[in-house]
């Protein structure tokens, strides 16, 4: 798969605080590509030199294989954290505006703009000020004018940000159509769940360093703890947790009771396969639910930053 985006040990230092530090990042075409760290990992100054706010210290940058320069910033697409309309402009007045500063004419604008107004029911707002609008109100304007000229790649950073839940949800759809009509997306945010629901790649940014990127999938296999949650049916639950205590690793802060199943959580040792422990339960119970714990985005998250200091 070819790349949109290659980062190649990008470093930025401001005064004697270093922001990132020999960063490189390859962000593949047509995927949802999940930017994620703590507060004051790196991640805006990351997106501000991508989007030639500011420039690197060292290190190089490709926009679809060509060398980053002033003229790519027509084929990207930003929408902040922190949002950028005028507030005593019309709506329908700012939108042509910025539309017509990332190069498309003021029909083709006017166009586009009716097709998402009516797409999101917000025809009416065309001649309302943006102090009229709620803050959500306001963003769906900013998300139509990131998304407008047809960017190769999108920068979503906090997108849900000010957003209720209905809301919230149409714009993870429009996402995900974006990416399926061909759209890259890099998308920054501390909701972890949006990253389950989004994202095809990550990359992990703490203290100006990455720590770790790839597939999510990928991600999701190297941090398996190899534990399994199994649900169990019989006469004597206490007796048969102490037998399978005896034979495997069980978490005791898991095993509970639930209506009249036994569930309990074990870890396999290097030696020991699902194979083997699904043998011996059939011999003692009837299984009623066997499911390997695969680690969530927000899991990874905080063991991959807890095991980097």
């Amino acid at each position: 798969m070819s790349n949109i985006l290659t980062i190649e040990n990008v470093c930025k230092t401001y005064g004697g605080f270093t922001a990132l530090n020999n960063v490189s990042i390859s962000v593949p075409s047509g995927s949802v590509f999940g930017l994620l760290g703590p507060n004051g990992a790196g991640k805006t100054s990351l997106i501000r030199i991508i989007n030639q706010i500011t420039l690197p210290d060292s290190g190089t940058i490709y926009l679809d294989n060509e060398k980053l320069q002033p003229h790519h910033v027509h084929q990207i697409g930003y929408l902040p954290e922190e949002r950028g309309l005028y507030k005593s402009m019309k709506v329908g007045e700012q939108a042509l505006y910025l539309a017509q500063l990332k190069g498309m004419s003021k029909q083709e604008a006017k166009k586009k703009l009716l097709y998402w107004f009516e797409k999101f029911e917000i025809t009416d707002w065309w001649n309302k000020k943006i102090q009229e609008l709620s803050k959500g109100m306001a963003q769906k304007v900013q998300f139509i004018v990131t998304v407008l000229h047809s960017p190769k790649l999108l920068i979503f950073d906090e997108p849900f940000s000010g957003f209720d839940p209905i809301n919230a949800n149409l714009i993870k759809d429009e996402i995900l159509k974006l990416r399926d009509e061909g759209a890259s997306i890099i998308f920054s945010t501390h909701r972890m769940e949006s990253v389950e629901e989004l994202c095809d790649y990550i990359a992990l940014i703490h203290k100006s360093n990455k720590i770790l990127d790839g597939k999510l999938s990928d991600v999701k296999q190297q941090f398996k703890t190899n534990q399994f949650e199994i649900g169990l049916l019989c006469d004597d639950k206490e007796m048969l947790l102490n037998e399978i205590k005896s034979k495997f690793e069980v978490d005791d802060n898991i095993s509970a009771t639930f209506n009249a199943d036994l569930k309990v959580v074990v870890t396999l040792g290097k030696n020991e396969t699902s194979t083997d422990l699904i043998k011996y339960l059939n011999n003692k119970a009837q299984i009623t639910h066997f499911t390997e714990i695969i680690p969530s985005a927000n899991d990874i998250f905080i063991k991959a930053v807890a095991n980097n200091g």
